[in-house]
């Protein structure tokens, strides 16, 4: 088994990971061929927030080589937020020294696994740096590779492209000591809701002239002219973790959120422009059943 890259764009990878550190403080990384996989499934995961990652290599690495017996495969366990630390200290915005390199490497030492990152660089005085840091990881077995499923969800009902995430990410901030759950509903005309219910407040904010993705529901049985475009679909979530993902702001570029009426919303963060995205980050946030 073996695995080298050259991280090529650190300061994305930095972002990627300093929003998936935010949601959980351990993470799974899957490195193939030609994708790399951020998974974060744990059942200690309040509200059961999941997300499921895909990354395209060559936006993140250079000089990348991957061998292993399971179809060139490596799949690993680590923290999230160890790794953070280290992409951080990688980072050109680290700020003592100028990064030139950045060499990723599966390594073993004192027979732990790590994920070994070695760091060349210069400083403002023109001397030369070299830094090492290793991240302690667990490299995953087949059977617990296999047991790995994302969410199995019905059809969305409406697809639609969020306001910016920096931007809703102050609102929903003023919200959450209110209430618990925030009802999140959108048409297939543009319209965008954000709601809170309580016994002693009610908390409305909407938004319009947002862009549909879709018009219809992929799969829906019903004709696209038969359905009422400013019919609104809801979904009522946990605020904390809805909260949490918009940490996500810090990578975003496009974010396009599809309502399962009543039962999800999935989240797709896009990684660069839509158009030509390096990636995209999927987030389920699972649907809250509240009793009156």
């Amino acid at each position: 088994m073996r695995f080298r890259a050259t991280i090529e764009n650190a300061n994305t990878f930095f972002r990627i990971i300093q929003a998936i550190e935010k949601l959980q403080k351990k993470c799974i990384i899957k490195f193939s061929d030609d994708v790399m996989c951020i998974i974060c499934n744990s059942e200690v995961n309040e509200g059961g927030i999941q997300v499921w990652s895909q990354i395209k290599v060559h936006s993140l690495f250079t000089s990348y080589r991957i061998q292993s017996n399971a179809a060139n495969v490596i799949m690993m366990s680590m923290s999230s937020e160890a790794l953070l630390a280290t992409l951080r200290s990688a980072s050109s915005s680290a700020g003592s020294y100028e990064t030139e390199e950045i060499v990723m490497k599966l390594a073993k030492k004192n027979d732990q696994a790590v994920l070994s990152f070695e760091i060349s660089g210069t400083t403002r005085q023109g001397r030369r740096v070299r830094l090492a840091h290793d991240v302690k990881i667990e490299v995953m077995k087949p059977a617990d590779v296999a047991g790995l499923k994302e969410p199995m969800c019905p059809d969305p009902d409406v697809h639609i492209i969020l306001p910016p995430l920096q931007k809703l990410r102050p609102i929903v901030e003023r919200l959450r000591p209110m209430s618990d759950f925030l009802a999140v509903r959108a048409d297939n005309s543009g319209r965008l809701q954000l709601s809170i219910r309580t016994d002693s407040v009610t908390v409305d904010t909407e938004w319009r002239n947002c862009k549909n993705t879709t018009k219809a529901a992929a799969g829906s049985q019903e004709p696209e002219d038969a359905r009422d475009p400013t019919a609104l679909f809801s979904v009522l979530v946990s605020t904390r973790s809805f909260f949490k993902f918009l940490n996500s702001h810090v990578v975003s570029t496009t974010t396009i959120a599809c309502i399962c009426q009543n039962h999800c919303m999935i989240l797709y963060v896009y990684v660069g422009d839509l158009a030509d995205a390096g990636g995209v980050l999927t987030f389920y946030i699972p649907g809250q059943l509240v009793e009156d």
